[in-house]
């Protein structure tokens, strides 16, 4: 029996791989001959001989790796690896990065290249080859060499009860629908037909992962919503389970209809997150990627499900895309900064194989990096200083705000300054960049560098400051500007512990400027943000003397 090693490089150990899970129940659907196969997950922060020799360690006769942009740079080192050790091993690539890029990969070391869906192309393969029929000629890099699989008709059931069982708090991932209904030019699902999965089964699988001790199961579709009254079923069986699983979607936000809005509001905090991509705001980029969207209907829709306070949000802008100069840039973020949503990322654009706009990147001007994954570098719209500037306000945004810190903080800031969101991000970036930085230190810079805007109080900026700490952070010491004096500390202790009922850290109380006594619950979250509950109560009976003047 042949021995077949399906190899995941993943970006986190948290994350788990879909596609070699599908690939082997493919195997096991479709193969003609019976294959000894093993699953094997790693991740980019192990060194390539360890991923070598956690594949040599099989002997395999076949190893099949996913190629994604996450991975790529890794790939082909790990191929040399395998190939030097094994030296009669057959490597097979697939995945987005290896489908549209075959020759590259060939030329790598792989000895053959599956594109498109591989459920039933790699066991296809895999007896041709285990009849001594050999590989394809290089030519027959395409679909259409392959036996075609259809999730529509005859879906294969990845979860097995190894994979249920090793889950144990990592991300779960579950498919219900292939292809995209839009084509922006950016993306590699741009224009594939959707093929919705049968709903009696994803409605099988999502109790299987709901039973499992996965904390959050991603829904991988590009557009959950493409399909309003099937999201919606969906939407609502989940809603029906005995579960404490979150259920994240990828969602085009203007595709809400208000009954599912309702709907929506309607789950228990924590329950459900979207995702949903915005990328631009500004009209003429948003025509030149072709992509179809409604920015109105979908600023409304994200509003108001922001507003029900009981689902976390992540809206995405994509940074580089044709046609928007850093000035309009600016003015999307600040937009899409108006939302609320509990994430805002700031991505920049990737030229990735087989996208459109890839090809048309050179008669567009846009420079962009070769290797993975093919960020943009320059273009006519963006200059490389401009990027700088934008990477500067990524990095602040990324470790405020996107990670639930400093959230009061920034908000008085700016309402007490109108300086606006992205001049504030981007001047937060210059001055206080991070990167590795102790967050205490980081903490106490941004405070200097807020006290120095307009209108900015030192007693209101400490108070949110103090609040925001205690509600983000556990077991850490304050910043010294946080810190209270020793009877103050230990007079707001006793009112916190008398109020929670048990005994607490010191550093998770403090009084604030008008007197007040603050505290966080520390063993428990908000379920929404992930930030600890934050209380006040009146300083009755202590002192009663503002801390800061």
């Amino acid at each position: 029996m042949k021995k077949v090693v399906l190899l995941a490089v993943n970006a986190k150990y948290v994350h788990t791989s879909l596609s070699v899970r599908a690939l082997s129940a493919g195997i096991s659907e479709y193969a003609q001959f019976a294959y000894d196969v093993k699953i094997i997950e790693e991740t980019i922060n192990r060194t390539n001989e360890e991923i070598v020799e956690a594949v040599v360690l099989h002997s395999p006769d076949i190893v099949g790796i996913s190629a994604y942009i996450w991975n790529a740079k890794k790939l082909p080192d790990v191929i040399k690896g395998l190939k030097e050790q094994l030296p009669k091993v057959k490597i097979i690539l697939g995945g987005p990065e290896a489908s549209f890029n075959a020759q590259y990969w060939l030329e790598q070391g792989s000895d053959e290249v599956i594109p498109g869906e591989g459920e039933s192309a790699l066991p296809a393969l895999l007896d041709r080859w285990c009849h001594n029929k050999g590989l394809l000629p290089e030519a027959n890099h395409t679909e259409n060499a392959y036996p075609s699989y259809n999730p529509e008709t005859s879906p294969i059931d990845p979860y097995t009860d190894e994979y249920l069982k090793a889950l144990k708090g990592r991300l779960a991932y579950i498919e219900t629908s292939r292809g995209c209904p839009f084509s922006c030019a950016f993306c590699l699902s741009a224009g594939d037909k959707v093929r919705f999965f049968p709903l009696e089964i994803v409605k099988e699988q999502i109790l299987k992962l709901s039973k499992s001790e996965t904390k959050t199961i991603k829904f991988v579709d590009r557009t959950f919503n493409c399909n309003a009254e099937r999201a919606y079923q969906i939407l609502e069986y989940i809603l029906s389970l005995d579960t404490n699983c979150c259920f994240h979607f990828e969602v085009a936000a203007d595709l809400f209809n208000e009954h599912t809005i309702t709907l929506l509001k309607s789950a228990l905090a924590g329950r459900i997150q979207l995702e949903a991509g915005l990328q631009s705001f500004f009209e003429p980029t948003v025509e030149a990627v072709t992509r179809k969207t409604s920015l109105d209907l979908a600023e409304k829709n994200i509003r108001e499900i922001v507003l029900g306070g009981n689902i976390h949000i992540h809206v995405d802008l994509i940074a580089g895309l044709p046609y928007e100069t850093l000035t309009e840039f600016k003015n999307s973020f600040d937009r899409a900064y108006s939302l609320k949503a509990h994430t805002l990322q700031l991505g920049f654009l990737k030229l990735l194989h087989g996208s459109k706009l890839r090809e048309q990147a050179d008669d567009l001007g846009i420079e962009y990096r070769k290797e993975a994954p093919y960020e943009i570098k320059c273009s006519p719209w963006l200059s490389a200083e401009d990027i700088n500037t934008l990477k500067q306000a990524e990095n602040a945004l990324q470790h405020t705000t996107n990670k639930g810190r400093f959230l009061k903080t920034v908000d008085y800031v700016l309402a007490a300054s109108k300086i606006r969101p992205f001049e504030f991000f981007e001047m937060l970036g210059q001055a206080v960049p991070n990167h590795g930085k102790d967050l205490s230190e980081y903490a106490t810079e941004i405070f200097s560098i807020c006290l120095t805007l307009p209108n900015v109080e030192y007693n209101k900026l400490y108070d949110c400051m103090l609040f925001d700490w205690l509600g983000m952070v556990k077991g850490k010491n304050m910043p010294y500007i946080l810190k209270t004096a020793k009877n103050n500390k230990i007079h707001s202790a006793k009112i916190a512990e008398a109020n929670l009922g048990r005994k607490i850290r010191r550093d998770e109380s403090g009084i604030l400027s008008t007197g007040q006594i603050i505290y966080v619950d520390s063993e428990n979250r908000n379920p929404v943000t992930g930030l600890y509950i934050v209380d006040t109560r009146d300083n009755m009976n202590g002192l009663t003397t503002p801390l800061c003047t």
